[in-house]
């Protein structure tokens, strides 16, 4: 990664992060200055907080729909539909 190449002989996705922490890492007095950039990088490479945020997402969308389930089979006086 620390070369610039990506994996298709072009600049690595995740390379303009990695300058922009390696700056920050050469001219900090300590390393917790840049953890901000250190996050974006790993974010870049990982994606791990969008893909904590698109499990949120999803849990709260069944969760309605579970919700919006229940409401059907109950009437609005909490009474049970018989078909």
């Amino acid at each position: 990664m620390a070369s610039g190449w990506g994996i298709n002989g072009t600049k690595g996705r995740c390379y303009d992060f990695w300058v922009d922490f390696s700056e920050c890492m050469s001219r900090c007095r300590q390393p917790k200055d840049c953890g901000l950039l250190r996050e974006d990088y790993l974010e870049c490479l990982h994606h791990s907080k969008e893909f904590q945020r698109r499990n949120r997402i999803y849990k709260e969308e069944q969760r309605k729909l579970r919700a919006a389930g229940r409401k059907d089979t109950n009437g609005e006086n909490g009474v049970l539909h018989h078909a």
